[in-house]
C-alpha cells in the first residue's frame, strides 16, 4: 500500500501532453525542463476561466428565462380560468 502512495499521479493535462509530444512530455515531465510557453499557457488558463463564467452566466440566464415562462403560464391560465 505505500508503494502506491509513492507513485505519482499523471494528470489528464499530461496525457493530452504525452499524446501530442511524447518527447515535450518526457522533457517537462521526468528530466524537468521547465516550459517556454509560459504566456501562452497563462492566456489559455485565462480563457477557460472566461468561457467557464459565461457558462455559469447563460445556465443561470436559461433558469430566470425558464421562471418567466413559468410565471407566463400561471397568469394565462389565472386569466383563462377567470374568463
Amino acid at each position: 500500500m505505500s508503494n502506491f502512495r509513492q507513485q505519482r499521479v499523471i494528470r489528464a493535462s499530461e496525457i493530452g501532453q504525452y499524446a501530442y509530444c511524447a518527447r515535450a512530455w518526457w522533457l517537462s515531465s521526468v528530466v524537468g525542463v521547465p516550459m517556454t510557453n509560459a504566456p501562452e499557457l497563462q492566456h489559455g488558463t485565462m480563457m477557460h476561466r472566461r468561457h467557464g463564467r459565461l457558462v455559469s452566466l447563460s445556465r443561470a440566464l436559461v433558469a430566470v428565462a425558464l421562471g418567466l415562462v413559468g410565471v407566463a403560464l400561471v397568469v394565462l391560465a389565472a386569466e383563462l380560468i377567470a374568463r
